[in-house]
């Protein structure tokens, strides 16, 4: 799907990019219980905040048909690099999709997402994704 969107990187690159460029955004596009109960990226030490924007709600499991709109208007003006980030990296690719649609030119899906791959006895949080990167997060 890389095709949609500006293309694939990995949390570190994606750390690498909130750093050096002052106008790029993470958006974080779980859902609220996720955010609640696994943690969330905190980007204080880089002056920002994550932006926490369902692309599916919960409870219900239903696309957010404001999402394009809640994300534009967290945004701003400009077209910043835009990150976005789920799970594990599948939610996002369709994010990044929708705000390329949108007119925003730097789309980037982060490959294995916030908790990454299940190891082999079906874990997340393991293998992969911007904790086991080492980057930093919190806990609701």
């Amino acid at each position: 799907m890389s095709g949609a969107y500006a293309g694939d990187i990995t949390p570190k690159d994606a750390w690498k990019i909130l750093e050096d460029e002052k106008d790029s955004v993470l958006i974080d596009v779980r859902t609220a219980a996720e955010w609640q109960f696994v943690g969330v990226p905190v980007l204080d030490g880089l002056g920002k905040q994550t932006v926490l924007v369902e692309w599916i709600r919960f409870p219900g499991g239903v696309s957010n048909a404001e999402f394009v709109e809640q994300v534009k208007g967290a945004v701003g003006g400009g077209d910043p690099a835009l990150l976005f980030l789920c799970r594990s990296g599948q939610r996002s690719q369709g994010a990044a999709a929708a705000l390329t649609q949108a007119g925003f030119s730097r789309c980037y899906n982060i490959l294995e997402g916030f908790e990454g791959d299940k190891d082999g006895e079906g874990h997340r949080g393991r293998v992969g994704g911007w904790k086991v990167a080492g980057l930093p997060w919190a806990q609701g």
